[in-house]
């Protein structure tokens, strides 16, 4: 485990004392109160005077900052109580503003006032009514009068220095520059409230995967029963400041990928193009060995590329089990042209009928990985617009059923969905006797039956010829982990009619598992990466 001794903004010894006491001796929640004067920007508005044709008046015209929402999208399902404070001299559509945003993120406003600070402190207890700890208040460094007082009544200030306005030196306070450190800051004041039993995660993603994973209580800025504490990571500010205070990287790179060459294996790191904070993020992993990485790049390559998971897959025709089913991977074929010379025979020898489903070779992180179609007759793969190099795929009957196993660490578990139809009525689906390709992109919609786009044929009666052999599919899925060493992922299986056999259609990697129930599924996340963690201590 790291130490994290470093100052937080001005003020180093004395400030460290101030955040080893944040949460008080049994470590109880304290909560988090934003001053509006961090959270509202003023505009000055002109207009013509109805006077004089050369003359202007101005007005002031508020806005919410927009480093603000970022803010409070990440206090929101943070764990940590959240608040907005404003004076009672403020004006209407200032008010009107900040009481809809605190409606928006479902969060306390407070009326904070010099002269009565203690019947604001009794409103703030009474509505946080778990709060044992200490209040953090972020002030702008303009309201000194406030801040000063609130300081003496123990309340941890966090000033933010607003352009134009000198810092007043104290040891007893924290500084910020952006309002995107106060999670970090926090991350620093809990660290060092509780001493290195706690395993700090750093977190990177899109913000609409972080949002899936955050309301769902999935990153709590405050310590979970087991000792982990997420923090967001920020391409915004510098990244190794960051990175110094936490223990775990976990990360969805493909969010951040540019470009795929294709020409070269995707076994390298050289052939994807990363945004340039995902750049200094790799170059940061890469000359710091010992910081645990949920997972390695170089761990997630395959799962990027269609063909090398096909490859992967073959692997499974040497796992047993007790029961009279097999599972593999479905029937493919990598294509370059599709109007390569000999396709019919190269599709005959790859034991691949019509129809098939066609996806690119790149499996995610680009813009048209997931444009697919399925194919019903040989010379309509000529005019086919999935991009290449593409690999074909068996299609294989299903009865409109998908088994969705994710793998959290030790543990596996499982959901049904459903999935496109049989055959018979895909054929049916092309709406011409022609049987025309089914372009479609896997995210957005699948091909099925117009009475009930969920459903696929509705035709779920042919299933239950085959249940799922779950001792099967747990031996793959173990099976996979020792093979891609990946700690979170996911993958897909049907069960083909007439043989019952379980093929693997698709394999990704830290899927977000939201079929799980999230009582089940979230502290198995957890598990996870704490014994990733506490394995690569050891190692």
């Amino acid at each position: 485990m790291k130490s994290h001794d470093g100052p937080v903004g001005h003020g180093q010894s004395a400030t460290g004392y101030f955040l080893r006491i944040y949460m008080g001796q049994n470590q109880q929640k304290g909560g988090v109160i934003l001053d509006e004067s961090v959270l509202l920007a003023s505009q000055q508005l002109q207009y013509p005077d109805s006077s004089s044709s050369s003359s202007h008046s101005s007005s002031n015209c508020a806005s919410f900052q927009p480093d603000a929402h970022f803010l409070l999208r990440k206090l929101r399902h943070s764990n940590i109580p959240t608040g907005i404070s404003y004076g009672p001299g403020l004006e209407a559509h200032k008010v009107s503003i900040l009481k809809e945003v605190a409606t928006q993120y479902s969060i306390h406003c407070f009326i904070l006032e010099a002269s009565s600070i203690d019947d604001t402190t009794r409103e703030v207890m009474l509505a946080w009514s778990n709060i044992g700890g200490r209040i953090l208040y972020l002030v702008s460094n303009k309201k000194r009068d406030i801040y000063t007082k609130l300081s003496k009544c123990g309340w941890l200030i966090t000033i933010l220095n607003v352009e134009g306005s000198s810092a007043c030196e104290n040891s007893s306070m924290v500084y910020i520059k952006k309002l995107q450190e106060l999670p970090l800051t926090i991350c620093h004041i809990n660290r060092k409230a509780i001493g290195n039993s706690v395993v700090t995660v750093g977190y990177i993603m899109k913000p609409s995967r972080e949002e899936d994973f955050a309301k769902r209580g999935a990153f709590p800025l405050y310590p979970t029963q087991d000792g982990l504490m997420f923090v967001p990571l920020t391409f915004e500010l510098p990244l190794s400041p960051q990175l110094q205070e936490v223990d775990v990287v976990l990360h969805k790179a493909t969010d951040e990928i540019i470009s795929i060459d294709l020409n070269s294996s995707l076994q390298s790191s050289n052939t994807i193009t990363y945004s340039r904070g995902m750049q200094e993020l790799q170059r940061y992993m890469e000359h710091h060995l010992d910081l645990c990485v949920i997972d390695p790049l170089n761990y997630i390559y395959p799962v990027l590329d269609r063909l090398k998971i096909q490859q992967i897959l073959l692997g499974l025709e040497d796992l047993k089990t007790r029961g009279c089913h097999a599972i593999r991977g479905a029937n493919f074929l990598k294509v370059d042209d599709f109007n390569q010379a000999g396709l019919i025979q190269s599709l005959s020898e790859a034991k691949l009928a019509l129809p098939s489903i066609v996806k690119p070779q790149v499996a995610c992180g680009v813009a048209d990985s997931h444009s697919m179609a399925i194919v019903f007759r040989v010379e309509d793969f000529k005019d086919l617009t999935v991009p290449l190099p593409a690999i074909i795929q068996e299609y294989v009957d299903h009865s409109s059923t998908l088994y969705k196993f994710y793998v959290l660490g030790e543990k596996v578990y499982h959901a049904v969905k459903n999935s496109t139809p049989n055959a018979d009525t895909l054929m049916k689906l092309s709406g011409s006797k022609e049987l025309k390709p089914l372009v479609f992109d896997s995210l957005k919609s699948l091909p099925t039956t117009k009475g009930n786009p969920n459903s696929g044929d509705g035709n779920s009666s042919k299933a239950t010829d085959h249940c799922i052999d779950l001792e099967l599919v747990t031996s793959a899925a173990n099976w996979l982990t020792r093979k891609l060493e990946l700690t979170i992922f996911g993958f897909d299986v049907v069960i083909q009619e007439g043989t019952g056999d379980h093929v693997i259609v698709d394999v990704n990697y830290l899927p977000s598992f939201k079929e799980v129930p999230n009582e089940v599924a979230i502290p198995a996340f957890w598990d996870a990466i704490k014994k990733k963690f506490e394995l690569k201590r050891t190692t």
